[in-house]
């Protein structure tokens, strides 16, 4: 792991490098924040499968770090982010690369091609954005409540 950003209050965040054991370490990170929130049962399991798959597409383009993000909604039930509606939890994987993503069709053989699709099916919503400096593939896990 590159460092721990933050992972106090309603964000936790993590910068990788871009190697291969980045994956199963951002996994940890992403369980470990989950569980000290409470969240672990709530959609523990989901996150973890999603990042995984978010820094492994950042593996296979970038060079650069990976940045992993997550974003609790504030107690009083807002959503963390804009036009968000109800409780969910926001999750943001970050790389240099600012080309955004393609979602592909894998067919049944192929042994890549499923992780937007993955994403696609089932988060809340999801999304890119272009940063300063690469994008941000994002996506938001409704909490119970």
């Amino acid at each position: 792991m590159i460092g721990v950003t933050d992972t106090d209050g309603d964000c936790a965040e993590w910068s990788f490098p871009a190697v291969p054991g980045s994956v199963r370490s951002a996994r940890h990170a992403v369980r470990d924040a989950l569980h000290h929130w409470g969240y672990d049962v709530a959609v523990g399991d989901l996150a973890v499968l999603l990042v995984s798959e978010l820094v492994t597409n950042s593996l296979r383009y970038a060079s650069g770090p990976i940045g992993v993000r997550l974003v609790r909604p504030h107690p009083d039930g807002d959503a963390p982010g804009p036009d968000a509606e109800g409780r969910a939890l926001l999750v943001e994987v970050s790389d240099p690369v600012p080309d955004p993503p393609t979602e592909r069709s894998a067919g049944p053989e192929d042994e890549s091609g499923r992780g937007l699709q993955l994403v696609a099916c089932s988060a809340r919503r999801w999304g890119t954005r272009r940063g300063k400096s690469g994008k941000t593939v994002w996506f938001e896990l409704a909490l119970p409540g």
